[in-house]
């Protein structure tokens, strides 16, 4: 069955490896390129990579990483303000651990 045509039941259907979600309208659709083709927004997430299926013949695999990496560079990614108060939330305790040791 061919992207986007309608089964026998109804309901439509659209090939993981051509499906998006829209951020913007909430929208799955197969839309090419880099707008959604319901509302125009560029806020796509193609889902064949999100859930790992099987897209031109690489299925997706999980890397080892460091999961206090992964939890650093992910606030950073999404909220990249946030990136000044890491780095003072850190200095704060590299100072506390400094005078902690040095009172010893």
């Amino acid at each position: 069955m061919g992207s986007g045509q309608k089964s026998p039941s109804g309901l439509n259907s659209v090939p993981l490896a051509n499906a998006v979600l829209c951020a913007d309208c909430e929208v799955i659709s197969d839309s090419a390129g880099e707008t959604c083709g319901v509302c125009g927004s560029r806020s796509l997430l193609s889902l064949g990579r999100v859930l790992g299926g099987n897209i031109e013949g690489r299925r997706a695999v999980l890397l080892p990483v460091d999961d206090a990496e992964l939890r650093n560079r992910f606030t950073v990614v999404l909220n990249p303000a946030a990136a000044n108060l890491i780095q003072r939330s850190r200095k704060r305790r590299q100072l506390a651990l400094f005078e902690k040791n040095a009172s010893r």
